[in-house]
């Protein structure tokens, strides 16, 4: 079990180049987990103050809410190779956000593409 709380933190399948997590941010978590346990059916677990686990039907990714000021989506991009995909987004217009990470439970980096969009991408197995 690849996880941080002693539950699944991604999908049960990374796939190489497929979504293997996502973050849903906004400034009021108390509102976000009603709408997305209700409209989709998710389950959702507080794992701590200003965050909790989405968790989705078999087979899809999973996902987190995150307390922030400002609301967004953030998908995680499973990669074969970490550094080469940083170095790849750099050389087609992106920008590193934040460079490789371990944090015990998973490698991760963080990119902006062209358009600003950010995108974490997670080293996959």
């Amino acid at each position: 079990m690849d996880s941080h709380f002693g539950v699944r933190a991604m999908s049960p399948t990374r796939t190489a180049f497929g979504v293997g997590h996502f973050d849903v941010a906004g400034p009021d978590l108390a509102r976000l987990s009603p709408f997305y346990a209700q409209v989709f059916g998710w389950q959702i677990t507080t794992r701590g103050p200003g965050y909790a686990q989405l968790q989705t039907p078999a087979g899809g990714p999973d996902g987190a809410l995150v307390e922030q000021p400002d609301a967004a989506i953030t998908l995680g991009i499973v990669v074969p190779d970490l550094a080469k995909a940083l170095v790849q987004a750099e050389a087609t217009g992106g920008r590193v956000e934040m460079p490789a990470t371990d944090n015990g439970w998973v490698r991760k980096a963080q990119v902006r593409d062209p358009a600003g969009n950010l995108l974490t991408l997670i080293q996959g197995d």
